[in-house]
């Protein structure tokens, strides 16, 4: 049993999204939908699936690709606006035996530029509708070291809860030791927290540990609580809360979770 909440969901679970759901390509709406559902394509979260006929046909090029995929049987498509062309990002499901998917397209979350749950952007993939993201205050005294080096110490942290992943401990900067930290050039985004202002990396004599600590400048408003504040892999560090080591949690999910996020948003995020 690991230490926090696991994502439970079947595979080809299916849910209507209550939300209205926008995607861009530069300023040109290509598909807006009140009628969209999630489907569970993995455990870790749901893509939408977009009705054809809330989308915008002339930003389509039909490939003449018929696939037969897990899902059912779709024409492949790519998508096409003011000299940008990307091809074989979307899928036309013309049959299928999941109720829902028959009549509708799944774009590859790269295939358009910005995206959107009512009228805020999100990022990397859809928003799970089963997950929590809870960030609160805590006097517990939180300690990070690494291989003996503290790194940062606080009675002030703000906890972040995610479903699926540990706990994040965050920060005030005057609290971490930036001695021992180098900035990285690698930025992050998540659908839950927003785009990330700052890596670093950890500097311990002639050891370099990659992207070990991340910040939020600007978090979406429900995360408002971590802004300019520091976060540290728990993967890659010793946590001590209390005075009590915590167990480096497994990372089976949180760095496959990381990939996907990479992959798809070339972006990364914790």
């Amino acid at each position: 049993m690991s230490g926090y909440p696991e994502l439970i969901f079947p595979v080809n679970h299916v849910e209507p999204v209550p939300r209205r759901i926008r995607g861009m390509l530069h300023d040109h709406v290509v598909l807006d939908s009140t009628e969209a559902i999630y489907v569970w394509d993995s455990p870790y979260y749901p893509q939408y699936y977009i009705p054809m006929v809330d989308i915008d046909a002339e930003v389509l090029i039909d490939e003449e690709h018929e696939e037969h995929l897990r899902w059912g049987t779709a024409k492949r498509y790519g998508v096409s606006f003011e000299g940008v062309t990307r091809p074989g990002v979307a899928h036309y499901y013309t049959a299928s035996d999941v109720e829902g998917v028959e009549g509708t397209v799944r774009f590859n979350w790269s295939a358009l530029d910005s995206w959107f749950e009512e009228d805020e952007e999100i990022f990397v993939h859809p928003r799970n509708p089963y997950a929590r993201v809870d960030a609160l205050r805590s006097t517990r005294l939180v300690q990070i070291k690494f291989e003996g080096s503290e790194l940062a110490r606080s009675s002030s942290t703000v906890m972040v809860f995610e479903t699926g992943l540990p706990t994040r401990y965050y920060f005030n900067r005057t609290e971490v030791d930036f001695r021992q930290l180098v900035e990285s050039e690698t930025t992050s985004a998540c659908p839950y927290k927003g785009e990330t202002s700052a890596y670093w990396s950890g500097s311990f004599g002639d050891q370099i540990v990659p992207d070990i600590a991340w910040s939020y400048g600007y978090p979406n408003g429900q995360l408002q609580a971590i802004a300019g504040l520091v976060a540290f892999y728990n993967e890659k560090v010793d946590v001590l809360i209390d005075g009590v080591r915590e167990e480096q949690p497994a990372t089976r999910f949180s760095e496959a979770y990381q990939s996907l996020q990479m992959m798809e948003s070339r972006k990364g995020a914790p």
